[in-house]
């Protein structure tokens, strides 16, 4: 496994993190356990979660993968060794504190209520899943047009910056972060961090993979610039990349096939795409999930590429692309590809 280092802070996180959020709905807490169990074998310190999991959402999975994740560290008793992320749920979900904003009393109630289900006293990450103003992430890319006032934006980031303090000094909280964030969102939170000496975003989780490149090139030179990197979420696109959805395909227990949600990610130029580069990755004799997940790995904005899995057998080979290089003529391709199909969706 490799590590690099979570923004400014002394954790070294694996390049490669386990994503849990289909723990409680596609996968049983057996199989949350099994999963953990190999992602520590293989050298990865980093568990990503949140309290809206399981996902599809509903009230009848909510705060069912934080639970897992807390029961394996009773029955294990190994949380000193993972670096665990979790996640309050931003405005909208009208079974999660009534759909409120993001604010100081539902950050103190999110934070006790996950403390609570993980059965831990501390969260080394605490990311807010995203912002209350909105953003272009979850499908909005097209129609997405700001308008917020940026004044009551800022006092709202200082009061839970103010807030997060608080819960660092508490032993709460370790560290925090940004999830589905925009440049001026990402710089803004950075900017008042440093004016008034309060907790610093140490990451920015977006979605990225070979199909979703948006966090390119603004986001990721201010990941580089000020040391807070991206934990890509969704790197092989839902399982798209793969090619078991191609021409409408639905398997039979598959991510897409039991979501209740549309899925903004279909449209005329996807399965296209798709094809593209599963033909590269079969040129260069490449599977073409490890090769999506190495361009993840190789990027140098990255801290950590979070991958998740319904079973044994795709954790495994998730996990083996730490050891995947691409090479210059794959890369290439990939370019090429990229500049055919830039925005799929």
């Amino acid at each position: 496994m490799q590590y690099r280092k979570l923004g400014r802070t002394n954790l070294d996180v694996s390049l490669i993190g386990l994503g849990t959020m289909t723990w409680g709905k596609q996968n049983t807490q057996a199989d949350g356990f099994e999963q953990m169990d190999y992602a520590l074998e293989r050298g990865i310190n980093f568990f990503d979660t949140a309290e809206m999991y399981a996902i599809p959402p509903s009230p009848e999975t909510y705060g069912t993968t934080e639970t897992i994740i807390g029961n394996w560290f009773q029955e294990r008793g190994n949380r000193d060794k993972v670096i665990l992320a979790t996640k309050i749920t931003g405005p909208g979900l009208a079974w999660i504190r009534d759909g409120d904003i993001i604010n100081r009393d539902n950050v103190i109630r999110a934070v006790e209520d996950s403390l609570t289900r993980l059965k831990t006293d501390y969260i080394d990450l605490y990311q807010m899943h995203w912002p209350n103003r909105g953003s272009y992430h979850f499908g909005k890319t097209w129609g997405f047009a700001p308008k917020f006032d940026a004044q009551q934006e800022q006092d709202n980031f200082l009061e839970v910056l103010k807030t997060y303090q608080e819960l660092i000094q508490q032993g709460k909280i370790r560290h925090v972060g940004l999830s589905n964030e925009t440049a001026w969102g990402t710089q803004k939170w950075l900017q008042l961090a440093e004016q008034y000496d309060l907790p610093r975003m140490a990451s920015i989780q977006n979605e990225y993979s070979l199909l979703c490149r948006y966090f390119e090139p603004d986001l990721s030179e201010i990941a580089l610039a000020e040391d807070c990197g991206l934990l890509a979420w969704s790197p092989l696109t839902r399982g798209i990349i793969s090619g078991k959805y191609l021409n409408g395909a639905k398997p039979a227990g598959a991510r897409l096939t039991i979501e209740t949600r549309a899925e903004h990610r279909n449209g005329p130029l996807l399965d296209a795409a798709v094809e593209r580069y599963i033909a590269l990755a079969n040129e260069h004799d490449l599977d073409v999930c490890q090769m999506a997940l190495a361009f993840v790995n190789q990027q140098p904005f990255v801290s950590s590429n979070l991958i998740g899995a319904t079973s044994m057998e795709q954790l495994k080979t998730n996990i083996d692309s730490i050891d995947v290089s691409l090479s210059d003529e794959v890369l290439a391709g990939i370019e090429a590809i990229r500049r055919e199909y830039p925005a799929v969706f």
